[in-house]
């Protein structure tokens, strides 16, 4: 039954707002590390200006974000907020991904592996780090966000309790292990968090989900 319903789920997502499988705006695996690093607590706009300012002072690289100097880097991040604390993880996420072999190196190791080496990184969690796997290095792996326990808690499939590895193993036992159908699915999961399903008056009965929804079945 809950296979049935994520397939189905998918299949109504893609029907209503198209295929959507290079979601994240990046063109490198490192890119995709910074954005995963400077996204956490703001919107994606905010990172895209302090990306701006990275590129502008050609500090796009690792080499050159470790070498920058610690007050300016921060001012660089400013948009993205917290500044101070992302210059630092963001630092930190940089040395770690020199110390792998940078994308060849992340690329030979196996996906666990991958994933342990950048979550000893202080600042990157499940989420960043699968983030950089899915989107950067094409890796099978799910990622779970809040709008992806959100929506499934309120189709009555995902436990009130947040619970990352249960809710990305419940994907990965119900899916085929294909990055791109990962990525697409998840970018749908975002659109339909944004749009529908909201923390607070979710239009449930304009939802493409409704009629397979624990909670969107009971609105009338």
């Amino acid at each position: 039954m809950a296979k049935d319903a994520v397939h189905k789920a998918h299949q109504r997502l893609r029907a209503h707002f198209g295929e959507r499988q290079q979601w994240w705006p990046a063109q490198t695996a490192f890119e995709v590390l910074v954005g995963a690093v400077l996204t956490q607590n703001t919107a994606w706009t905010n990172v895209e200006r302090a990306m701006a300012r990275l590129l502008e002072r050609d500090w796009l690289s690792a080499p050159a974000i470790i070498e920058a100097p610690e007050a300016a880097l921060a001012e660089c991040l400013r948009p993205s907020g917290y500044y101070n604390v992302k210059a630092r993880r963001l630092r930190a996420a940089c040395e770690r991904w020199i110390e792998l072999g940078e994308e060849n190196g992340l690329r030979a190791m196996a996906p666990e592996a991958a994933r342990e080496a950048l979550l000893a990184v202080n600042g990157l969690g499940p989420e960043s780090v699968d983030d950089v796997l899915l989107y950067g290095l094409q890796q099978p792996v799910f990622v779970v966000d809040a709008y992806t326990h959100r929506i499934f808690h309120r189709m009555g499939l995902a436990p009130a309790r947040y619970h990352y590895h249960r809710l990305q193993a419940f994907f990965h036992e119900r899916l085929p292990a294909d990055a791109r159908l990962f990525g697409e699915y998840h970018a749908l999961i975002i659109e339909l968090g944004k749009g529908f399903c909201r923390p607070r008056q979710p239009r449930c009965s304009a939802c493409p989900l409704q009629s397979i929804c624990q909670t969107g079945r009971s609105v009338t």
